[in-house]
């Protein structure tokens, strides 16, 4: 039987990108190990889809030895926490230690402007890059996946409510210009990647949406997907970001959301990239198909239902 392929963050909600993957590869009849915090009722839907279910935590080494033996390659990734460095290199250590031959790094595209003397006011993005430093001087076979921000976060997190309630984008970007990606987009990449690792050893990959606009013209993207008008409510940066501190965010994720807004605002989000389409052959999904695939979460009568 087949060496499995690992994928870490597997449990997360439908849609997540741990979760997309595994069931991609599961689709090509690939052997996946999929790692969960624990044992509940997600696991038990990855294990119905075929997937072997490993209970794990990214930051003990023992459960770590027992998720990776045996895997050739890997995809790590980790929702943003103030621990991700340290679950980075533990993760690292263990797949070097068991001679993993490829390991796939979930990034983020920020880091293409960052350097050791540059960096943002991001805890996230200097854990982020840091990591990246220590995967590279560890040896490993390692591939840096950097997606731009994800359609799933700010545009479908927070965005719904506002579009839903009053047919406004309230959102702390001002002028700038950004080309989010969808999560299923990013799936596709990895599990491209993680199906025939060996061509893409030591390399990054930048992944974006088709067009890079500001929240004007996706302003009208939403109006065509919803059939209604949609308009851009620009919003200062602080309010927002005491808003998601009062909805109980750690606050270690609403300094990273605060500085992702600042960067936006600076235009540092206006990115471009093909390696979506070159890595899978398909043009990655625009804001208007992916409203319109959502179209039920921006629409008043679905929360009343």
């Amino acid at each position: 039987m087949a060496n499995p392929i690992l994928i870490t963050g597997a449990a997360g909600r439908v849609g997540a990108v741990g979760r997309t993957v595994t069931e991609l590869l599961l689709k090509q009849g690939k052997a996946v190990r999929a790692m969960v915090r624990n044992e509940d009722e997600r696991a038990q839907a990855l294990r119905e889809m075929g997937a072997e279910v490993v209970v794990g935590n990214l930051l003990d080494l023992d459960s770590m030895h027992r998720v990776i033996a045996g895997c050739e390659a890997m995809y790590f990734g980790m929702s943003v926490s103030d621990a991700y460095l340290a679950a980075t290199v533990n993760a690292a250590a263990v797949a070097k230690h068991h001679g993993v031959k490829a390991f796939i790094n979930m990034s983020q595209m920020t880091l293409a402007q960052m350097s050791i003397t540059e960096t943002t006011p991001s805890p996230q993005h200097k854990l982020h890059w840091l990591a990246e430093q220590a995967l590279n001087w560890s040896a490993l076979p390692v591939v840096h996946v950097r997606p731009t921000v994800l359609l799933e976060g700010f545009f479908l997190i927070f965005t719904s409510d506002s579009v839903r309630e009053s047919n406004q984008i309230r959102l702390p970007f001002g002028e700038g210009k950004t080309s989010p990606v969808a999560v299923e987009d990013v799936a596709r990449v990895l599990a491209a990647l993680l199906a025939n690792p060996q061509p893409h050893i030591g390399k990054i990959y930048h992944l974006t949406g088709p067009q890079s606009e500001n929240m004007h013209f996706y302003a009208q993207e939403y109006s065509k997907a919803l059939g209604r008008a949609i308009t851009f409510q620009d919003i200062p940066v602080e309010p927002w970001r005491d808003g998601l501190l009062e909805r109980g965010l750690p606050v270690h994720l609403v300094n990273h959301l605060a500085t992702m807004a600042d960067l936006h605002r600076a235009g540092r989000y206006d990115r471009m990239s093909d390696d979506v389409r070159t890595l899978t052959g398909q043009v990655p999904l625009s804001v208007q198909d992916f409203v319109r695939k959502n179209a039920a979460t921006f629409t008043a009568s679905a929360k009343a239902a």
